[in-house]
C-alpha cells in the first residue's frame, strides 16, 4: 500500500477561545488605567492659567478639535522647575533669614513664600507691647536690615496687622480694628521715614482678630495670632513671566504629548492689521445698509385701462381690413417680377 497516505499526528489543541478573549480584555483594561494615570500629572489651575497666558502673550494657537477637557484634569504640578521670580524671592528670603539669625530672633520672625509673594511674619510682642502701637527700639536693627533688602527690588509691599480676641476699649483704640490698623501703619511709617521706600509701593490693612492662623484656644495660640505680616507682593510682570515659562516647560515636557487643545478664536488677540480689516468690512456693511432702497413703481389703474383700450382698437382695425396688408404684398411681388423680366 505504497500510495496510502499516513495520517498526520494530532497536535496540541492550544488555549481555549475564551482565554484569548479574556486576555485581550485584561490588556485593554491595563491600557485604560495607564491612560488615566498619565492624565493625573497636570494641575488644572496652572494649566488653565498657562493656556490663558498663551492666548494673550503668544497669540499663535488656533481653534481645533477638543480632545482634552480642562475642567476634568486632576491636580498636579506642571513643572517642578522654579521660575525666575521664584528664584529671586528665594534669594531674598535667604538674605532676610540670615539677618534674622544675626539678631537671634528666629523664634519671633518667620518667612514664607506663597502665592502672594514673600511674607515676613512678626509674632507676639516682638514689635509692640500688649495693647500698644509704638515700635519697640529693639526691633529697629532688624527692620533696617529688611528695609535695605526691600530697596533692592521694585515690588509692592503690603503690611497687615492682626490681634487676638482680647477686648480693648481705650480712648486711642476703641476696638481691635483700630489697634491692628495702627500697628500696620506704624510699620509703614518706619519704611517710609527710615527705610526710604517709595510711598506708592506701600499699603496697610488691619484685620483685628478675624483672620487667625490657629484657634484662639490657649495663651500660646493667641500669641501666634498677635502678629504683623509684611508681604512683598509678586509683580504682574513676574506672574506673567512665570506663566509663560511654565507654558513653555509644559509644552516641551512629555506630559503634553497627544493633547490637543481647543481655543475659541474670538478669545485670541487681534493684531492691528486684522483690526483694520474688520473695521473696513464693518464700514462697507454700513454703507450697504445706508443705500436707498429701490422703490417699485406701481402703474396707475387708469393708465392700464387706457393701454388695454388702445390694444383693442388696433385689433379692431386689423379685423376690419384684413386684406389691406395682403394687397400691398401682392403689389410688391408683381413689381419684383416685372423688374426681373
Amino acid at each position: 500500500m505504497a500510495g496510502r497516505k499516513k495520517k498526520a499526528p494530532e497536535g496540541d489543541p492550544g488555549v481555549p477561545g475564551w482565554m484569548v478573549t479574556y486576555g485581550d480584555m485584561m490588556t485593554l483594561l491595563l491600557c485604560f488605567f495607564v491612560l488615566l494615570f498619565s492624565f493625573s500629572t497636570i494641575d488644572v489651575v496652572k494649566f488653565r492659567d498657562v493656556i490663558i497666558e498663551l492666548q494673550g502673550a503668544l497669540g499663535v494657537l488656533t481653534g481645533g478639535p477638543m480632545v482634552l477637557n480642562l475642567g476634568d484634569i486632576p491636580q498636579k504640578q506642571i513643572s517642578e522647575n522654579p521660575s525666575a521670580s521664584t528664584q529671586h524671592m528665594e534669594a531674598l528670603q535667604q538674605s532676610i533669614e540670615e539677618k534674622v539669625t544675626e539678631e537671634d530672633m528666629q523664634g519671633s520672625i518667620q518667612t514664607e513664600i506663597n502665592e502672594r509673594g514673600l511674607m515676613i511674619r512678626f509674632t507676639d510682642t516682638v514689635l509692640f507691647d500688649l495693647g500698644k502701637a509704638e515700635l519697640r527700639s529693639e526691633v529697629y536693627p532688624i527692620l533696617d536690615a529688611i528695609s535695605e533688602e526691600i530697596t533692592t527690588i521694585s515690588n509692592s509691599i503690603q503690611v497687615e496687622g492682626h490681634t487676638d480676641p482680647t477686648p480693648i476699649h481705650t480712648s486711642q483704640f476703641p476696638s481691635n480694628w483700630e489697634l491692628s490698623t495702627a500697628r500696620a501703619t506704624a510699620i509703614i511709617h518706619f519704611l517710609l521715614e527710615r527705610g526710604g521706600i517709595e510711598p506708592e509701593r506701600l499699603s496697610a490693612a488691619g484685620y483685628a482678630f478675624y483672620h487667625p492662623v490657629v484657634p484662639n484656644t490657649s495663651h500660646e495660640n493667641r500669641a501666634m495670632n498677635r502678629r504683623v505680616d509684611v508681604i512683598i507682593l509678586e509683580s504682574s510682570e513676574d506672574v506673567a513671566a512665570d506663566r509663560r515659562t511654565e507654558a513653555l516647560n509644559f509644552l516641551e515636557s512629555p506630559l503634553s504629548d497627544g493633547i490637543i487643545m481647543e481655543i475659541d478664536p474670538e478669545d485670541l488677540p487681534i493684531t492691528p492689521d486684522e483690526e483694520s480689516e474688520v473695521s473696513e468690512v464693518s464700514e462697507a456693511s454700513e454703507e450697504i445698509n445706508e443705500e436707498p432702497a429701490v422703490e417699485e413703481t406701481v402703474p396707475d389703474t387708469q393708465e392700464i385701462d387706457e393701454q388695454d383700450t388702445d390694444v383693442t382698437e388696433v385689433d379692431e382695425v386689423v379685423d376690419v381690413d384684413p386684406g389691406g396688408e395682403s394687397t400691398e404684398i401682392t403689389e410688391v411681388e408683381s413689381d419684383q417680377d416685372s423688374s426681373e423680366q
